[in-house]
């Protein structure tokens, strides 16, 4: 097996490892959000939207950037000053943690201030009950960027993927069996959060990977501080192209238009699945190709990988695309099927993101992070433009629209200053002629208008995918890194694949 085969082994992998805990993860918020639009009407249902998302907003600021730079910091003093570990934790954990309080305090105070802005009579009580998640949020954040700097995996899977969304699943189904009334939500939602946090907290002092007091060095925070404030600033960013329409909506109209958006906003975001679980693994390998200087292997990995999440995600977008009435009705009930127009616009936006792949962890690789932070302030300020001028006109298809052309404007940036430093891109042969035919696919089959359901809409997904799969079969877009990664998977299984490899075989590319 080549360098490029290993790279996409290793990568598939860690994609399988995460991809089983982001699904978990989704699954269980998505199935608690379902339960929340569906036990409560629209307004309320907005409402709690745009809590979570003032809520995710604070935390971004508190956790000031330290989620992705603690990692980066541990691993480096494990090479070169052990003995400093402790003292950078402490460090790390005490800055976020004072954040933390001061933004759960600013977040009480601003409620009343908040509600009437965004048209909504809910926050200014809503608020101050879910405020007090955000230092255990943040604890729980650092405390895995704490674990993933060390190279663990496992606390990211119980103790962020699972267990926060299921504790909140499990008391939130128990307090409406038990009749409880709409601000139970946010009780939950806090006592979920105190609980994961506090079993990670024992977890990790268990490990040894928290010290058992907290001390503050200067030196050290001046320097977390400045090397974390371009992540923060890139992640306030993600923040604004992800979540300015729902605020926005409430700004021009009411929760209630916020609740029907988000009938449809949070099945677009399932798209990138795929693509995030993959990533996992990416950046690190794809660094090891850069820095060697194997300009070829980065390519092959970039292409290879955006190839096979196109192909995973093609059923998803497929059925999200042409069925949007049957896809809103199946997760949030009828009352949510307004919003089709909005889903289709949203979940093209989102699939060119996952059609561009990995280019923003591609660019960190090659030692662009700043090209990031770059395409998502053009893409924040386009969307922020264009929720000012559509949502006022157009409504919830205006903020679909918006959030749509910011993931379009981060992406082409993205890709462009890649190639740019590098020469590479995604569009190699096989993935045009995977990449093409699927688009085809969808535009026709979407503008035969085709009705009759839910069973109807799966089974033509089912049929077009599988006609999909023997097309680009026929058009040889089957490489040997494919017939490599199965004999990873063969041989660390021993599940037979011969049959699969004889067939991928017999339709090899050319190039």
């Amino acid at each position: 097996m080549g360098d490029t085969g290993n790279a996409l082994h290793k990568v598939a992998r860690g994609m399988g490892i995460v991809l089983a805990g982001t699904i978990a993860s989704m699954f269980l918020t998505f199935l608690s959000r379902a339960i929340i639009a569906r036990h409560f009407d629209r307004y309320q249902y907005g409402s709690f939207t745009l809590t979570m998302t003032v809520l995710s907003i604070a935390m971004t600021v508190a956790l000031l950037g330290l989620q992705s730079g603690l990692p980066r910091e541990i691993s480096h003093h494990l090479r070169e000053r052990k003995g400093k570990i402790p003292v950078l934790v402490s460090t790390g954990l005490t800055m976020a943690l004072v954040a933390s309080m001061v933004m759960t305090a600013a977040t009480v105070l601003l409620a009343p201030y908040i509600a009437p802005l965004l048209n909504d009579r809910y926050l200014d009580t809503t608020l101050p009950l879910a405020a007090p998640a955000l230092p255990f949020m943040v604890l729980t954040m650092l405390l895995i960027a704490v674990s993933r700097g060390h190279g663990r995996v496992r606390e990211n899977l119980y103790y962020r993927n699972l267990l926060p969304p299921l504790l909140f699943l499990i008391i939130l189904t128990a307090g409406l069996l038990a009749g409880a009334g709409y601000t139970f939500i946010f009780i939950a939602y806090v006592t979920a959060q105190v609980l994961s946090s506090a079993l990670l907290v024992r977890e990790s002092l268990r490990l040894g990977l928290l010290p058992r007091r907290l001390y503050l060095s200067r030196e050290l925070a001046r320097e977390l501080f400045l090397f974390s404030l371009p992540l923060m600033l890139t992640g306030i960013l993600d923040y604004v192209m992800g979540w300015t329409d729902s605020l926005m909506l409430g700004y021009y109209f009411d929760p209630d238009t916020v609740g029907l958006y988000n009938g449809a906003a949070p099945i677009a975001r399932l798209l990138p699945l795929f693509l995030n679980s993959m990533g996992f693994l990416y950046m690190p390998i794809a660094t090891a190709f850069f820095t060697g200087g194997d300009i070829d292997g980065l390519r092959k990995l970039y292409r290879t990988t955006t190839r096979w999440v196109f192909i995973l995600t093609f059923p998803v977008f497929f059925f999200v695309f042409v069925f949007p009435e049957s896809a809103i009705n199946l997760f949030f009930g009828s009352k949510y099927t307004d919003a089709a127009t909005a889903l289709r616009i949203l979940s093209a936006g989102f699939m060119f993101h996952v059609m561009m792949g990995l280019n923003g962890m591609s660019l960190i690789s090659v030692g662009e992070p700043s090209a990031n932070l770059t395409g998502n302030l053009f893409a924040s300020a386009a969307n922020v433009a264009l929720n000012i001028v559509l949502i006022p006109i157009y409504g919830i298809e205006g903020a679909a629209v918006a959030t749509s052309v910011s993931y379009v404007t981060a992406n082409l940036y993205r890709t462009w200053w890649l190639h740019r430093k590098t020469g590479i891109h995604p569009f190699g042969g096989n993935y045009l002629k995977t990449l093409l035919p699927g688009l085809g696919l969808v535009g026709v089959t979407a503008l035969l208008g085709i009705n009759g359901g839910l069973l109807i809409a799966v089974a033509v997904t089912l049929v077009v995918y599988a006609g999909y799969a023997i097309l680009i079969l026929l058009l040889r877009t089957a490489e040997k890194e494919d017939i490599e990664l199965l004999d990873a998977i063969e041989a660390r299984t021993g599940v037979s694949l011969g049959p699969v490899k004889r067939l991928l075989s017999r339709f090899l590319s050319d190039e």
